[in-house]
């Protein structure tokens, strides 16, 4: 019997990015369960870091999910969830964003939540995608690291930093927090332990959801 495939997609092109994915993606490995490939989409902007950026990857994206006929679930793997609904319409399989899956994640394990950005000029972008979910009640605050997409997934000092701006969330009211970027994937589980509070990899839980899809369906 042939396993089944999830495919993550990286929107940048930078491969330290999605090995970090493939990294904080190996706890869900299982053969008996569907195979997770992590995959970068060589055409897209270094970083996702504006609008400009997001809107540059929403048609790559569309293309590689329309012409896959091989995976039984798809997940763009940045915060801005590039492409989403034009991707959705492309194919008649499962298509998950991280930020959706990484919020509805962290409401499940909190009634509040706060959201760790890389640049304060993300966050603008991400508060206008809660109020489209309907849940800036129950976020508290979005706080930027202010550094770059390739600087958190191979900077120094970044968990540092995390760290530091975890806890203003903390204090701030957040009970659960949400790793902004999918760059931040390797930083989940220490930044928990240093934190105290559930720490959501939103990559994570886009492929727990999308396991459940691929179980169940």
């Amino acid at each position: 019997m042939t396993r089944k495939r999830i495919l993550v997609v990286n929107p940048n092109s930078n491969e330290a990015v999605t090995q970090g994915l493939r990294d904080a993606l190996e706890c869900f490995h299982n053969p008996l369960g569907p195979e997770v490939v992590c995959r970068t989409l060589a055409e897209g902007p270094f970083g996702v870091e504006t609008q400009e950026h997001v809107e540059s990857v929403a048609l790559p994206l569309r293309r590689l999910v329309e012409g896959d006929n091989d995976s039984a679930a798809f997940i763009i793997a940045c915060y801005s969830d590039p492409g989403l609904h034009v991707c959705r319409e492309g194919t008649s399989r499962p298509v998950f964003g991280i930020a959706e899956c990484g919020v509805l994640t962290a409401l499940a394990r909190a009634d509040t939540f706060g959201v760790i950005a890389i640049k304060s000029r993300s966050i603008p972008r991400h508060y206008r995608y809660m109020r489209q979910m309907g849940l800036t009640d129950r976020l508290v605050s979005e706080r930027a690291l202010e550094m770059s997409v390739a600087e958190t997934a191979s900077g120094e000092g970044t968990l540092a930093r995390m760290i530091e701006i975890g806890g203003l969330l903390k204090v701030d009211g957040a009970r659960a927090i949400v790793m902004g970027c999918a760059g931040m994937a390797r930083h989940r589980k220490p930044l928990e332990d240093a934190l105290g509070v559930p720490v959501i990899d939103p990559t994570q839980a886009a492929v727990a959801m999308a396991i459940g899809a691929v179980a169940t369906g």
